[in-house]
């Protein structure tokens, strides 16, 4: 299993945590703009990481931060996935994250 995979599933756990909590969230999540279908342009693989690092660093505030990029849960994790069959994009994706994160 390589690193990008590893970072990838680290990242989907962080983004289930938030879901444990629903009730608590719940209130939270009304106050926050509604979240949109994915947009006309996918994010890059750079850009995925990117907002995996935001998530990871404030994992309560996942929702807001995907709504921010105009990403439903959905959508970000069917990228997520979709990034991880690509050596080549989960390479770039694993690099932005780490850059993001640092």
């Amino acid at each position: 299993m390589t690193h990008t995979t590893i970072a990838a599933l680290c990242l989907l756990a962080a983004l289930m945590l938030p879901a444990c909590h629903h009730e608590q969230n719940a209130a939270a999540a009304n106050d926050a703009p509604a979240a949109v279908a994915s947009p006309t342009h996918p994010l890059t693989a750079e850009q995925l990481g990117e907002v995996g690092a935001e998530i990871q660093k404030e994992p309560a505030r996942g929702e807001e931060i995907l709504a921010q990029h105009h990403l439903t849960r959905d959508a970000f994790e069917k990228a997520i996935r979709e990034v991880t069959e690509n050596a080549d994009a989960s390479r770039r994706y694993a690099a932005a994250y780490r850059k993001a994160s640092a």
